[in-house]
């Protein structure tokens, strides 16, 4: 199960108890602000992309969207997202508990800027019940990204 896979991945930095899981459904930015109790424009969401034979992830702002000509000045093609059997293939969680920590090697991570308004955001945890609060420091440290972007709109 994905969520024991980043349970794991977090205790090598003894953060595995700050991994939680919920009674309830947290597979949309919604039910994840319910379940955690915090306005959704903090749940760090994580989309999925398809980039020339591989994908990235884009960790974003609960509240914001995708630019499509934003997007595609960045990654140099048109934003296409993965089939929900792609995401779990390609990233090795599956939709609705996406998200940017104990991912398949080839997998490149982005944070987008509409997250850095924010002290802590609560990203999934592998399933579509779990959620970890971390500072952005923390998110970056943890999610190994490669870079910060800024592909989306409607947040500012």
């Amino acid at each position: 199960m994905a969520i024991e896979k980043v349970r794991e991945y977090f205790r090598q930095y003894g953060l595995e108890e700050r991994v939680q899981e919920f009674e309830v459904s947290s597979a949309t930015v919604e039910l994840a602000a319910q379940a955690v109790g915090c306005e959704p424009k903090r749940i760090a969401k994580t989309l999925s992309f398809k980039v020339d034979d591989g994908c990235v992830l884009i960790v974003t702002a609960g509240d914001a969207k995708i630019d499509n000509v934003k997007y595609k000045g960045t990654f140099h093609t048109k934003a296409k997202m993965l089939s929900s059997e792609e995401v779990e293939d390609m990233v090795g969680h599956s939709v609705g508990g996406v998200c940017p920590f104990a991912v398949n090697s080839e997998v490149q991570v982005c944070l987008d800027e509409s997250l850095r308004r924010f002290e802590t955001v609560f990203p999934a945890c592998g399933s579509s019940s779990s959620a970890i609060e971390l500072t952005i420091p923390e998110l970056e440290k943890y999610s190994g990204f490669s870079k910060w972007v800024d592909v989306c709109k409607n947040w500012e």
